[in-house]
């Protein structure tokens, strides 16, 4: 009898670890097509492993997270309520691409909702700080939405996406200093994409602005900002960006390169921020990106810094990078030290 019981045993062990394997197998592959973008492919070859274990949290979270890819937000949000009820693995990656979804829907409210519980089961999560960053963003709750990007760049100081968000809100709230160092953030840490030419457009318009040619009077400069401007924590600071820009007419900067400017305006603006740090300004923007971009400007490497931030948009500094690889590597050298 016992040896009936051990075969069985075995039986039902191999069983088992066939169709494991089996499942395993089935989901190397379905990830194989999605990142092929192969969607279709990749839903069918999910849905064979799911015949086979309709339960897995593994299975339903990646079909859920093809289906979304694919569009299709409800099938979606359905296999990432399997993987929620079961409460097991996956859980996290279930809230975020369920999360998504509704936002995708125009669900908006229900999506800030999900994503909040997240935060309270999971504690702190760069992920779903950013997605309940992005949809404030979307329905214009700015100020929700900054307490949220903050949040997520506090867990995860290289997470390139809430610094670019942070950027685009703080220019739509009209902080230019801060939309400023929340881009050259992001510029450093993405250089070269296509993000990176929206980021950096926008960086170089902001510096433009608050100065125009004088109608009237031809070579007078007339420099400008906004009440709201005027009253922001960096005032000052926002006012000295809009003079250094005047001062490219100056008669001893002609001749110089854009990339010239761009260096000496940009070490300026470092050094500027780097010295007014003081005791009573502190917070987000004074202690975590001051005194970092203060470092770069009292570096030997502002020169590579400001090109490689450059690369998505100007030959320049494509050229110039390709010419001085070694300054590029002893930059990141430097970096990782510091």
């Amino acid at each position: 009898m016992k040896k009936h019981f051990l075969i069985f045993g075995l039986l039902l062990l191999s069983t088992f670890l066939y169709s494991q394997i089996s499942v395993d197998s089935l989901v190397e592959v379905g990830i194989q097509y999605h990142d092929n973008g192969e969607f279709i492919q990749a839903i069918e070859t999910y849905k064979t492993a799911l015949d086979i274990e309709p339960n897995s949290p593994l299975v339903n979270y990646e079909i859920a997270l093809t289906y979304m890819y694919a569009g299709d937000y409800q099938n979606a949000i359905k296999h990432s309520d399997k993987v929620i009820k079961k409460n097991d693995k996956y859980l996290l990656q279930a809230y975020l691409v369920k999360g998504s979804c509704l936002d995708y829907l125009g669900k908006t409210k229900e999506s800030i909702k999900l994503f909040k519980k997240g935060i309270k089961k999971f504690g702190d999560d760069h992920l779903l700080y950013y997605n309940l960053g992005y949809n404030y963003y979307n329905i214009k709750e700015f100020d929700k939405a900054e307490e949220a990007f903050i949040k997520a760049i506090n867990t995860k100081a290289n997470h390139a996406s809430s610094h670019l968000f942070l950027g685009y809100l703080m220019y739509e709230k009209n902080q230019r200093v801060q939309s400023l160092l929340s881009l050259h953030f992001f510029l450093l840490l993405e250089p070269n994409s296509e993000r990176s030419q929206n980021a950096y457009n926008l960086l170089q318009s902001q510096l433009s602005g608050g100065v125009e040619k004088n109608q009237e009077e031809p070579g007078k400069i007339d420099i400008f900002l906004s009440p709201d401007q005027l009253k922001s924590e960096f005032g000052t600071i926002d006012m000295m960006i809009t003079i250094l820009e005047a001062s490219k007419s100056l008669e001893e900067n002609e001749g110089k390169s854009d990339d010239q400017m761009f260096i000496e305006n940009t070490t300026s603006f470092f050094k500027i921020l780097g010295e007014h740090k003081t005791k009573e300004n502190t917070g987000f923007w004074w202690d975590f990106y001051v005194p970092f971009f203060y470092l770069i400007a009292e570096s030997e490497h502002i020169d590579t810094y400001c090109y490689y931030i450059s690369q998505s948009t100007k030959e320049t500094a494509v050229d110039w990078l390709k010419e001085n690889e070694k300054r590029v590597t002893d930059f990141a050298k430097w970096l990782s030290e510091e």
